[in-house]
């Protein structure tokens, strides 16, 4: 199965592992719409909603760039509205739009906090709700969200709690998505990494160019994404996956291509107990 001729709904594509995501389907002569808030060129976020779309189309796909805010349900179902308008439907919505900020308790600001919320677990309801009707009528629909698998352990608790909560309520979306709507066909599955992600929040976030040097390139999660949206829906749904066990499972097991600095030590991601 590949992704030739299917439609990809993706929040927050314009640029890093959302961008690698749609790609990799691309590649496969896949359709992608996307929605991004950044319509001009940042000065510390490289790319834009148009750049990705250009990117898209130059791999091999067909791509409708959106500006729009996924916090806002007017913009969201418009959004979702032109993709069927101009590709006949949706057959995968891809949740990885995410707001980080890892400030513990006492100095975290509400506005910050609520942004986390809307984005990330409010976004990913959001964005899915409009996105079910149309997955409803395709033929091997998937939902894919970019989060953790849920743990409990103080470490993940303790430190940033608040962007614990916003993450972990886009696994649970998740897992709710997989058992709502399984009669539906429609899969459901949460991705993360086990080790970090060369991103811009790598990078401006985590600790700049030492932990780049420690992360893996976004193609070992493009890669991982490709392998569960090219599986039967009805046999692959309510997981929280890790994207290097994914690989595994089609019997990828030397991840050393995907180093972003080749021989360097790897650093475990949020929410994962190892590399």
């Amino acid at each position: 199965m590949t992704l030739s001729g299917k439609t990809l709904f993706i929040s927050g594509a314009s640029r890093g592992i959302g961008l690698a995501i749609a790609l990799r389907a691309a590649a496969d002569g896949a359709n992608v719409a996307l929605i991004a808030k950044t319509a001009e060129p940042h000065p510390k976020l490289e790319g834009t909603v148009y750049t990705a779309a250009a990117a898209i189309e130059a791999a091999g796909g067909q791509a409708l760039a959106i500006v729009g805010d996924i916090r806002s349900e007017e913009s969201v179902v418009a959004a979702v509205a032109a993709a069927v308008e101009r590709f006949g439907g949706i057959d995968i919505c891809v949740n990885n739009a995410s707001a980080i900020d890892l400030r513990g308790t006492e100095a975290l600001d509400m506005k910050r906090y609520d942004l986390m919320q809307d984005i990330n677990t409010r976004g990913t309801f959001t964005v899915t709700k409009a996105c079910v009707p149309h997955l409803k009528t395709a033929e091997n629909p998937h939902i894919l969200t970019l989060s953790p698998p849920i743990g409990l352990k103080p470490q993940w608790l303790g430190p940033h709690i608040a962007y614990t909560i916003a993450k972990y309520g886009m696994s649970l979306c998740a897992l709710g998505f997989a058992e709502e709507f399984r009669e539906a066909g429609i899969a459901s599955n949460a991705l993360w990494p086990r080790t970090l992600i060369a991103t811009a929040a790598v990078k401006n976030l985590l600790g700049g160019d030492a932990a780049m040097a420690r992360a893996r390139k976004p193609e070992i999660y493009a890669d991982a994404a490709y392998t569960i949206l090219t599986r039967p829906s009805r046999e692959c749904t309510g997981n929280t996956y890790l994207c290097e066990d994914v690989l595994a499972e089609e019997g990828i097991t030397d991840l050393s291509s995907y180093a972003y600095v080749e021989g360097a030590d790897l650093q475990v991601d949020l929410f994962v107990d190892h590399v």
